[in-house]
């Protein structure tokens, strides 16, 4: 498959390769003993829908969309930035036809009751946007290493369009927050919010918790998906992307206290601007469908993708170059985050980690 400006790649890195060897060392790490290496932008190109699991306290793990559709890959290294030049390993392959056989997107890696598991989305052969959520599960405790296999399909109350699941533990409970498209609701998708039974079953009727009504969240189409949890201090948040998938796509901010009940949709307040969208004046168009870590400092890292120009020939799904990319970022005096604008291609800067 040829894609577009599938040249810009190699000149963007070449261009960052530039200048990371035109600044001094020290501009690129913050004063910390506890970083290894600086932090490059994109940390992995054409990986969209990044996903960035920190196990224990050192290994972090890297999955994401490939612009084929077609699998499902995981990465392995002991820092964010070693990442970009990890091997990368096939986990799963779709099959040649029927269910799953084809698009494969937005898969997430979880370590849940002791057992890995990845959630990700599939279409089928005739219907390739025929898309449900499905679990892999490893056989054993290696996920680099040992056999994957598909432990079944996602049970949501309705046979609909439904992707972007991501796991969360908070209070005790394992929780699943996903997008599905409801009967009678005119929208591509909403959130729903489930603990979990099983890793395929839930432990009580889903909650919905938003639905893109906001002018900013029906930008081309009426979205609300790729949800990432986030805890600090007295509240708790879920980031979650809208719009269409062009410089249009945008970050808002559900959040609620964290003694609340979660399970109840008042509890959850949204955002009425979005939270982090495009900075023309950076270079950067449509960041979203992000995910959280830490650093090696234990430091809020977000983990995004988003495209280097804004003009995109044919539809936006089928331009590969939504590249994995990284920032940190803190929080106001009423501790709700602040991410700021996405920062420029490149090594990040000393202000860029403050």
């Amino acid at each position: 498959m040829t894609y577009p400006h599938t040249d810009r790649r190699w000149i963007l890195r070449a261009s960052i390769l530039a200048a990371a060897t035109s600044v001094t060392p020290g501009a690129l790490r913050a004063a910390s003993p506890c970083e290894r290496e600086p932090l490059i932008n994109p940390i992995i190109f054409q990986r969209a829908d990044p996903h960035i699991l920190r196990h224990g306290s050192s290994p972090y793990y890297f999955t994401a969309s490939v612009p084929e559709y077609d699998r499902i890959i995981l990465r392995h290294a002991p820092t964010i930035g070693a990442l970009g030049r990890a091997e990368e390993k096939t986990l799963w392959q779709r099959p040649v036809q029927g269910e799953m056989a084809g698009h494969i997107w937005a898969p997430e890696i979880h370590r849940i009751d002791g057992r890995w598991l990845i959630y990700f989305a599939a279409g089928n052969s005739d219907d390739v946007f025929h898309i449900r959520t499905y679990v892999l599960a490893c056989a054993g405790d290696d996920p680099m290493a040992d056999e994957w296999s598909v432990l079944g399909q996602l049970e949501t109350p309705w046979d609909t369009f439904n992707l972007d699941a991501t796991s969360f533990h908070h209070r005790g409970v394992d929780y699943l927050c996903w997008a599905q498209r409801e009967p009678g609701i005119e929208t591509n998708s909403n959130l729903y919010l489930a603990p979990l039974a099983s890793p395929t079953t839930f432990a009580a009727p889903p909650a919905r918790l938003t639905v893109p009504t906001l002018d900013w969240e029906i930008q081309g189409f009426k979205v609300n998906e790729g949800a990432a949890f986030l805890a600090h201090g007295d509240k708790v948040f879920l980031t979650y992307s809208a719009s269409a998938t062009d410089d249009r796509y945008a970050m808002g901010l559900l959040s609620a206290d964290a003694d609340a009940d979660l399970m109840a949709p008042e509890s959850w307040t949204k955002s009425a601007t979005p939270v982090f969208e495009s900075a023309p004046e950076h270079c950067i168009f449509g960041p979203g469908h992000n995910s959280f870590t830490t650093d090696e400092c234990g430091r809020d890292v977000l983990v995004y993708h988003a495209r280097d120009y804004q003009d995109i020939e044919g539809d936006p799904l089928y331009d590969p170059n939504r590249h994995a990319r990284v920032q940190r970022f803190g929080y106001d005096h009423e501790g709700f985050p602040v991410f700021g604008k996405p920062v420029r291609s490149g090594p990040l800067r000393q202000d860029d980690l403050a």
